[in-house]
């Protein structure tokens, strides 16, 4: 297979998750090429490519998507500017890759799914957890019937963000609702749908939104910054196999950041989790590398080893942070190579905005709410 060339749009030299994750997983492929960048700023550009290995520095995203040498257009920006981009890889006629929320409301998704399948290119969403060695094995584990059939699920996902009434200056964007990157949206839809992968499609919910915290103080300069965006989300659900499931997010945790899916069935337990605070923060599901534990009977806990045959990239790459987004990137360039679609995609992203529509509604109304499936 030939090497696909990535342009990658918010390579900022400085931070953010482009440099963390998105360009050493991509380095260290050897499907993948980073032939240009694009940043807001001419400067930060020309460094990001010196950085990275790049021949192409943009500030422009349309010229980055319509250069020759570029195969695939990867957007690791702020949600509002998803759609724009999105597009003008489309336009380009450029394979691209999301990082998720795709959208900022059901509806932009909704039509950016419909658009990208009229432009025939392949199409990823940044939903890395699924391809995480650890949670490929708890997915093998429960359909195997390994602890029987799984009766109900306990989902707590805690972030250490804004601890302490402190926020960095590059999360303080979150904290405002309009732009659609809060514990809700961000470890919502990453955690509710390793619940979904794992244990079924969640069909009826109950949710409440609260804000706990309404402002912060930003690290780095000390100016106060208003919350608009839920810091707390609690629900609960039916699954498709009749299961039930109770979920808490929230932020502000001072203490064990972590998240912990906890499946309970006829014949045992089992658990993901992911504990760790930090700069990576490996505390959450996407981020980290999860533990199986698991307890059969009246035994009690054991942790299950991952078999290797889970992990299709090099075992040189870290595990925190860049190993799951370097997955993503390797079934990806499969599908590219083979012209198949095995990698969730906006269709997909779609299904996972309209459970978060599902969720506001029931903490709008005070009511249970169905949620459609992703099936014909």
């Amino acid at each position: 297979m030939q090497t696909i060339k990535v342009g990658v749009i918010g390579a900022s030299p400085d931070r953010g998750w482009a440099r963390t994750a998105h360009v050493p997983a991509l380095r260290a492929l050897p499907q993948y090429e980073i032939s240009a960048v694009g940043t807001t700023r001419e400067e930060s550009a020309r460094e990001a490519a010196r950085l990275f290995g790049a021949p192409h520095a943009f500030t422009d995203p349309r010229r980055l998507a319509a250069h020759p040498d570029v195969d695939l257009v990867a957007v690791t920006v702020k949600v509002p500017h998803h759609a724009e981009l999105i597009r003008a890889a489309l336009d380009a006629g450029k394979h691209v890759l999301s990082e998720w929320p795709l959208a900022l409301t059901t509806a932009e998704a909704e039509s950016l799914a419909e658009e990208t399948g009229r432009a025939g290119v392949h199409h990823a969403i940044g939903l890395q957890a699924r391809h995480s060695p650890a949670i490929a094995y708890a997915r093998e584990l429960l359909a195997d019937g390994y602890i029987g059939q799984v009766t109900s699920v306990n989902v707590y996902a805690a972030r250490s963000k804004g601890a302490g009434g402190r926020i960095n200056a590059d999360l303080a964007y979150t904290v405002d609702r309009a732009n659609g990157a809060g514990v809700f949206e961000v470890a919502g839809g990453h955690t509710l749908d390793i619940l979904e992968y794992l244990a079924g499609e969640i069909t009826e919910v109950a949710g409440r939104l609260s804000l706990r915290r309404s402002r912060y103080t930003v690290v780095e300069t000390g100016q106060a910054v208003e919350a608009t965006s839920p810091d707390h989300v609690l629900l609960d659900a039916v699954l498709a196999t009749g299961a039930v499931a109770s979920v808490h997010l929230h932020d502000a945790k001072v203490t064990r950041p972590r998240t912990r899916l906890e499946f309970a069935g006829t014949e045992g337990d089992l658990v993901v989790i992911t504990e760790g605070a930090g700069r990576l923060k490996a505390d959450q599901i996407q981020i980290g590398a999860p533990r199986i534990l698991a307890a059969r009977g009246h035994g009690s806990w054991q942790e299950l080893p991952v078999p290797a045959r889970h992990r299709v990239v090099d075992a040189a790459i870290p595990d925190i942070a860049v190993l799951n987004v370097a997955q993503l990137y390797a079934r990806f360039a499969e599908d590219i190579g083979k012209d198949s679609r095995t990698v969730p995609g906006f269709d997909h992203a779609v299904r996972l905005h309209r459970l978060l529509d599902a969720v506001r509604l029931s903490a709008d109304t005070g009511t249970r709410q169905p949620v459609p499936s992703s099936r014909p």
